[in-house]
């Protein structure tokens, strides 16, 4: 990248505690979509916020598609953050796509990490024998094919489905950060998240996990979240969320919050 990392993934910190907490948000977003839960941590942590290199804030002239095939290259970027804003111990809040990023962070760096709270985490999404991911190959062929026909369409019809809850401003914003991606990357990193399969790693991440899943997600059943619970290798807990849909830090900012502060007081 011609800028630093820091500056190339709009990297913040703000608050003024002295814990660091890491907020990674998931697929189709950018870090505004934290906003709505993060004057509940500034007074207590330094909150580190960046972009994915995928997210539509950042230029896209950084994303290398030779490079981006895997998530191992997301981890890089990650960890790299921390390294240069000089963190040696951190809580992380993962949503999606960045849970997973976490957990493999997780197992490259275990001494880095106090927590992991995975928020609508699945290491495949694929169906499989013994293993309900949520979808068959033809279903993820149809997705695909549908964003490379016609993405505004896409984006229209998805939206509502993955925020779920009847929260019209949610919807709104959440088509607003998919519409700033550029789609030929929308498309690349949904061919390498659907075709991802983590399961095999699981065993080896020892930080403590809790699992963050809403009562109806399409995009994440919750069998996934008691498959994670039974196979990551740490401590792991299973937080119901009373809401539904795959963003509830979009459209239930007020109950995520009062989880997280319980989740990571323990």
């Amino acid at each position: 990248m011609g800028n630093t990392l820091l500056e190339a993934l709009n990297v913040r910190v703000e608050g003024s505690g002295q814990k660091f907490l890491v907020l990674a948000h998931g697929f189709g977003t950018d870090q505004s979509v934290w906003k709505g839960i993060l004057p509940s941590f500034t007074p207590y942590y330094r909150v580190i916020l960046y972009d994915l290199v995928c997210a539509g804030s950042v230029n896209p002239d950084y994303f290398d598609f030779r490079r981006y095939t895997t998530l191992d290259s997301y981890v890089d970027d990650l960890i790299n953050i921390l390294d240069a804003l000089k963190v040696d111990r951190c809580a992380y809040v993962g949503h999606s796509f960045s849970a997973m990023i976490g957990i493999l962070a997780s197992i490259r760096r275990p001494e880095l990490f106090t927590k992991l709270i995975l928020i609508g985490a699945s290491p495949r999404f694929l169906n499989d024998k013994d293993y309900h991911g949520g979808f068959e190959r033809g279903e993820i062929e149809k997705v695909l094919y549908a964003m490379e026909a016609n993405y505004n369409a896409w984006v229209q019809g998805f939206a509502p489905l993955a925020v779920g809850a009847d929260v019209p401003d949610a919807v709104r914003e959440f088509s607003r950060t998919l519409f700033n991606m550029r789609p030929d990357i929308t498309l690349f990193v949904s061919r390498s998240i659907f075709n991802s399969d983590l399961r095999g790693v699981l065993g080896l991440v020892k930080v403590s996990c809790c699992i963050f899943q809403t009562t109806r997600d399409v995009s994440v059943p919750t069998s996934v979240a008691t498959y994670l619970r039974d196979h990551l290798g740490g401590r792991n807990t299973v937080e119901t969320l009373d809401t539904e849909g795959h963003l509830p830090h979009l459209s239930a900012p007020g109950l995520l919050a009062t989880k997280l502060r319980r989740a990571l007081s323990r």
